[in-house]
């Protein structure tokens, strides 16, 4: 007989109990912050967009933003909650000013969650409102109200101040990377002109909007003059620059990110190929047309539809309820403004041209080089030898757990069986090198297609349909801590840099930081990626523990590795610096030796045999 169902059977929970026990439902993935798409991130963004909020409806143009460690505080300038309100407004689902359309017609968050989700996945959480030369503060614990003041009069300037510690239950132990939070502000001032936004000192803003974020993102030489158009709710930059690497999209729905692109995307890719066939009077291949494209594109819809509760995707039809297509929108504004811009600027159009047609020649070749290796290498391998899949992938459905999904790139047959043995089969996949790749600096991207091991690779990225199509969210390397694994590592950048920049752009890459260290007694086992954490792990541990060190990832157990590449994984983000092009860190990196460069190793070399000698 079934086990009882009856009253007792059904639960009701709290609101922060429902939040803190699905919190994939409301903030995506968790994560350390190690990635750019982790939950931190995604509390201070929910903050954050309240701030915009109130910069959009007219009130207050500076936001202040201070980071101390774990503790993040966010001040705006805006008119301040209304104050009897104060602890609703954090604390009860479906209670919030943005169901009143007509004050917030085009922002994201229309379901009344955000801030209540910040406020329950906190250990601590503080807001304060300042207005009509009064202030009242309320305090949380886990989204728990442990202290509410009395309204008093103050002489600060209205606004509201909110300050948040992510909770470590259910964080575990994380580090924001400033890098991310730096890349967050400079969208919102890209796409709000006139707003100010200080972070820890640092001042954010924007001129001229879509058109600064391209001019200080683009790695390579342009072909033509950023073309800059502004119109009602739709803004656009784009060019083409000189390196073919695919199209490459910054998209923005209502100020949020949309790294999957949508409607609005697919609209203006339409347009684009449409326009240009027109204008040349020439039935180009699509391809061809959008090959090396670069684009900012920003739109405000009437009450967003999305595909998921982390808002990557866009899914709606239409600009308003019952109004127009958002296809015939975007596609109108780009057809009239890029045809009448290349009419009147006859340079570009003469540029335009010329890239249309070299992309035109490498795809016909790159296609020749495809069906001359297709019969030596078979797709079958891919499944059949290096690549061992999971059962979900990053672009399929609204699984909570697609954002977790992660391909390791390991050398070696037994790095990857461990792997292999210890991963969760269900997100982790793992693709073997069969020793050095190729080093791939300064070659065509043919060298993709007539090499076995790129070219799988790249299949089981799934990199031809572009980034957001990816069949994995994180890429990882994953290679063993010595001079062999260094050079792998740097191959394989060089590889992904060469080729799918885009792929580093985006924030999928990263490198997994692996234990040099196992320091153990019969009561307690640590890893330790560092001397200093070595030697941390024996004062821990009191009298002669055990110490183990790791010269190889093939050294290391299933067992150990499932601990290693669990919830407390250490993953290392690739990041690209702005004052760098991929251009110059290649050719420092790879091209013919510099005294600078060679320095460089020296030092790194020195790092690593201070290391082999302390084991």
């Amino acid at each position: 007989m079934s086990e009882k169902y009856n009253e007792d059977s059904i639960k009701s929970l709290e609101w922060n109990e429902h939040i803190r026990l699905r919190p994939g439902m409301y903030i995506g993935k968790l994560g350390s912050g190690a990635s750019h798409d982790d939950g931190i991130y995604v509390l201070l963004k929910e903050i954050m967009d309240n701030s915009i909020d109130e910069f959009i409806m007219g009130y207050g143009t500076k936001i202040e933003v201070m980071l101390d460690e774990t503790s993040v505080t966010v001040r705006d300038y805006g008119r301040g909650i209304p104050m009897g309100k104060l602890v609703d407004v954090v604390s009860k689902i479906n209670t919030g000013a943005k169901y009143d359309s007509e004050v917030f017609k085009k922002t994201v968050g229309l379901n009344g969650v955000g801030t209540k989700a910040v406020n329950a996945l906190s250990s601590y959480f503080k807001i304060a409102s300042y207005r009509d030369q009064k202030s009242v503060y309320a305090e949380f614990e886990r989204g728990q109200l442990t202290f509410k003041s009395d309204e008093v009069t103050s002489n600060k300037r209205r606004g509201t101040e909110v300050l948040f510690v992510p909770d470590n239950e259910v964080f575990g132990n994380y580090t924001y990377l400033e890098e991310y939070i730096e890349d967050m502000l400079w969208n919102y001032v890209y796409l709000n002109k006139g707003l100010t936004i200080s972070f820890n000192g640092q001042k954010f803003e924007s001129k001229n909007g879509l058109l600064d974020l391209l001019e200080k993102n683009i790695d390579s030489s342009v072909l033509y003059p950023v073309i800059h158009v502004e119109e009602q709710d739709f803004e656009f930059a784009m060019t083409h620059i000189e390196r073919s690497h695919g199209e490459e999209y910054y998209s923005f729905v209502n100020g949020q990110r949309t790294t999957q692109g949508g409607t609005h995307i697919s609209a203006f890719r339409e347009a684009i190929v449409d326009t240009i066939r027109k204008f040349y009077k020439k039935d180009f291949d699509a391809s061809d047309v959008k090959n090396s494209l670069v684009v900012a594109i920003s739109i405000r819809v009437h009450e967003p539809v999305f595909e998921s509760q982390t808002k990557t995707k866009l899914g709606s039809q239409h600009m308003e309820p019952d109004g127009q297509t958002i296809r015939n929108y975007v596609g109108d504004v780009v057809r009239r403004n890029l045809d009448n811009h290349l009419h009147i600027n006859t340079e570009t159009a003469e540029s335009l041209l010329k890239k249309i047609q070299q992309n035109e020649k490498e795809r016909k070749e790159i296609t020749n080089i495809k069906k001359l290796a297709k019969d030596s290498i078979k797709k079958a391998s891919l499944h059949n030898k290096k690549l061992r899949d999971c059962k979900l992938h990053y672009n399929v459905g609204n699984d909570d757990r697609r954002l977790e999904t992660t391909l390791f790139i390991t050398e070696g047959d037994s790095a990857s069986g461990s792997i292999t043995k210890a991963r969760d089969p269900y997100t982790q996949a793992v693709f073997s090198l069969k020793g050095k790749p190729l080093n791939s600096f300064g070659l065509s991207k043919r060298i993709v297609y007539e090499n076995e091991e790129f070219n799988l690779m790249q299949s089981a990225i799934n990199l031809e349909e572009g980034v957001e199509n990816i069949r994995y969210n994180n890429i990882v390397i994953a290679t063993d801590a010595d001079v062999d694994g260094m050079h792998i590592r740097l191959l394989l950048l060089t590889f992904f840099l060469q080729f799918y920049p885009d792929l580093v752009k985006s924030g999928h890459l990263y490198i997994l930081q692996t234990p040099l260290f196992r320091v153990r007694n019969k009561q307690k086992t640590i890893y330790c990626y560092s001397d200093q954490e070595r030697q941390m792990a024996i004062k821990e541990l009191g009298t002669k523990p055990e110490i183990t060190r790791f010269k190889g990832l093939g050294e290391i157990s299933p067992g150990e590795f499932r601990d290693l590449i669990g919830p407390e994984m250490r993953l290392e983000p690739v990041f690209l610096k702005r004052e760098y092009s991929i251009e110059e860190i290649l050719q420092f990196y790879m091209g013919k030796n510099t005294p600078d460069r060679q320095n460089f190793i020296i030092e790194n070399l020195r790092v690593e045999e201070d290391i082999t000698e302390l084991s």
